[in-house]
């Protein structure tokens, strides 16, 4: 197959003719573009008063006249006066016929005007905050429209240790690829693709440490980066006044070297990968740390006594994942379980950072063997203490309280006060006898548990509901129960039975139904069950969803 070779850029061209003595006779519509001056304003002046009115320019059209009657073709790049500081490539030549009158073309030699690879590429990049793809997006932009190969780095210690720092001159550098592109010569002649993801020790004379070092392009025929290219460019990427990476370009035989005007269009390019890049990178960087933190919150593995089943299934909304709900599990010393189940008003981090002292406070309190009641009472005394400054602003406002726990209390506990702050947080706490003895069970504003017996039929246990914790209540009542081998006591949050289209009376009625079908399945497990009524309930997302079902063994 034959090499490829570019098409001469006819675009920015323009044409204008003058007469012996160097008066503009025609001026053309593209001469008007590149020039700014339109043809009623150019005609009839001298291209000395139009165009070359800088010093030393006047004896150069002279000469350049005297070619041209002369039968020669005059060639030259002119900068300065009327041009500004860019620079122009002119050609003037004889017409032929009568007259001696000069066909002038000339076409801006640099600056050049940027291509549309180029503005399309500047507004794609960065529209992904993911770093592999943001890179991808530089390499497509660069191959094959402004180069046969391009491979872009990241400086590998700003990844794996977060230190932004300028290469020193004189030293190697680690970088990671995180993304190559190759045209069909070029990658044939090096027998495969550049793998992403691959991390290179540069050494110091390296194209790619030079740039990096000085933080200034560098041209050179001898890249050694891929083969089948005989010309290189590498391009620093500066991104808050530091390197973060670089971009290598390279040209095949067929394609024309690197030049000055080929450095401008380069460094545009790298300077908006560069930003790009660094966002993506600062994003990873957050991402896995929230991600972290938040694998943090979630509950570690249950130690449940035996002669008890416990399952369990939690659904954050939108994309966190955790939110204000929780639930535990706690083995206490004497054979028995306490069962957990929480929600702290709001969503996202603020619910999530309430969720998670409420919780670590609630499994020590219960380890230490304290009856329901005092958890309850000592976790309402440490939700008031709290600030309401840290909370979500929806959690401390009281026309954002569930309307389900207001219900409670007015009918509970009489109206709230004005001006009461609203719930931090509500709650139920259960302590289970595997061996069939007396349970008890207290909650503070939360929504009453379901117990499904073991022939299916199901019932809403009967609870005082209590204030939710912060506010203060001062005693909450527990209530005893014998929980039945193979009875399943259910526990969840309002999620599960409550949206703006849901009534709370209908989500409690769906699900008592759905627990009953899902327990009386042949071959079902608690697991299994737990499963299938979390996603049978789940509805739009608009709230944190949790769900535990406890079993005593018949």
């Amino acid at each position: 197959m034959l090499p490829r070779r570019r098409e001469p850029d006819l675009a920015g061209l323009a044409a204008f003719t003058l007469d012996p003595g160097g008066r503009v006779v025609s001026w053309s519509v593209t001469a008007a573009a590149l020039f700014g001056q339109q043809a009623p304003a150019a005609i009839g002046q001298h291209v000395c008063d139009l165009l070359m009115t800088g010093p030393g320019q006047r004896e150069l059209v002279g000469h350049a006249l005297a070619e041209v009657a002369a039968g020669r073709v005059w060639a030259a790049t002119v900068a300065g006066g009327s041009l500004g500081e860019g620079r122009f490539a002119f050609r003037w030549e004889p017409m032929a016929g009568p007259g001696g009158a000069v066909l002038a073309v000339a076409q801006r030699a640099w600056p050049q005007r940027a291509p549309s690879w180029l503005s399309e590429a500047t507004a794609r990049i960065g529209s992904s905050l993911d770093l592999a793809e943001t890179a991808s997006e530089v390499a497509e932009a660069a191959v094959p429209g402004f180069a046969d190969a391009v491979a872009i780095y990241v400086v590998e210690r700003l990844l794996a240790a977060d230190e932004l720092a300028w290469p020193r001159a004189g030293l190697g550098t680690a970088v990671r690829r995180l993304a190559a592109r190759l045209s069909g010569q070029v990658e044939a002649a090096n027998g495969t693709a550049l793998p992403p993801g691959e991390v290179v020790v540069l050494g110091a004379d390296s194209l790619r440490s030079q740039a990096m070092a000085t933080g200034k392009p560098v041209l050179s025929s001898d890249g050694k980066i891929a083969a089948g290219c005989t010309s290189f460019l590498a391009m620093p990427l500066i991104a808050r006044g530091a390197v973060v990476g670089c971009a290598v370009f390279g040209r095949a035989p067929a394609s024309p070297a690197f030049n000055p005007g080929d450095v401008a269009l380069a460094s545009a390019l790298a300077a908006r990968a560069a930003v790009g890049i660094d966002n993506a990178r600062l994003y990873d960087r957050e991402r896995r740390t929230a991600q972290a933190l938040q694998r943090g919150l979630l509950p570690g593995q249950p130690d449940i006594p035996p002669g008890m089943e416990v399952a369990h299934a939690y659904l954050p909304v939108g994309d966190h994942v955790v939110g204000g709900d929780w639930h535990d599990i706690i083995r206490l010393p004497d054979g028995r379980a306490a069962l957990i189940v929480g929600d702290a008003m709001g969503h996202g981090p603020e619910a999530a950072a309430v969720m998670v002292q409420l919780r670590t406070a609630a499994h020590t309190l219960a380890e230490l063997g304290l009856p329901p009641g005092q958890v309850l009472r000592k976790l309402d005394a440490m939700a008031a203490a709290m600030d309401p400054a840290a909370m979500d602003p929806a959690a401390i406002n009281p026309a954002a309280m569930n309307p389900t726990a207001m219900a409670m209390e007015t009918a509970g506990t009489g109206t709230m006060a004005a001006g009461t702050a609203a719930p931090f947080a509500t709650c139920v706490y259960a302590v289970i006898d595997p061996s069939g003895g007396v349970s008890g069970i207290a909650q503070a504003g939360h929504l009453p548990p379901v117990l499904v017996l073991p022939d299916g039929a199901t019932e809403v246990l009967d609870l005082p509901p209590g204030l939710p914790l912060g506010l203060g209540a001062g005693s909450f009542q527990v209530t005893r129960f014998n929980l039945i081998p193979g009875a399943t006591l259910a526990l969840y949050t309002d999620g599960l039975v409550e949206s703006r289209t849901r009534p709370i009376d209908d989500g409690l009625a769906l699900l008592r139904g759905a627990l009953s079908s899902a327990l009386a399945e042949p071959g079902s497990t608690l697991d299994g069950a737990c499963q299938t009524v979390t996603q049978l309930l789940y509805e739009h997302g608009e709230d944190d969803i949790t769900l535990m079902l406890a079993r005593t063994r018949q």
